[in-house]
């Protein structure tokens, strides 16, 4: 049996202020934008180089969606972005003046900082350790 995670909805108040955000801020490609109707979009994002998980941007569509918008997780973080390259990343974040939550520490599994996204929903970034050998 094989399985794997395709997609991760993530509530938006903007299709194309997400897709900024994502796409120009955190330099991911904008794999999809398909228009559903008058008021959807099909919008998927994923990290440059990454070929499992998208995230589907989900804009809202009532006002129980709305109340979810930067706290799908209850105030926990998110989302893990996982880097080859922490100093190159946490600079990028830096320089797109993009909220850090949590300075960069070194942890027993790798450098960690906390970032939050245009709407406030908490990521790490991280550069795992390498493995010996």
């Amino acid at each position: 049996m094989k399985q794997n995670i395709t997609h991760i909805a993530i509530v938006v108040d903007d299709y194309d202020k997400a897709i900024e955000f994502y796409t120009k801020k955190l330099h991911f490609d904008l794999i999809e934008d398909t228009v559903l109707s008058e008021t959807k979009r099909w919008v998927l994002v994923r990290p440059k180089g990454a070929n499992e998980c998208s995230l589907l941007l989900a804009k809202a569509a009532n006002d129980e969606q709305k109340t979810r918008i930067g706290n799908q997780t209850g105030g926990r973080v998110f989302l893990f972005l996982h880097t080859d390259d922490f100093e190159r990343d946490y600079k990028n974040l830096l320089s797109n003046n993009i909220k850090i939550v949590r300075e960069p520490v070194r942890e027993e599994y790798g450098t960690v900082a906390i970032f939050a996204d245009l709407h406030g929903n908490l990521w790490d970034l991280i550069e795992p350790n390498k493995l010996p050998g």
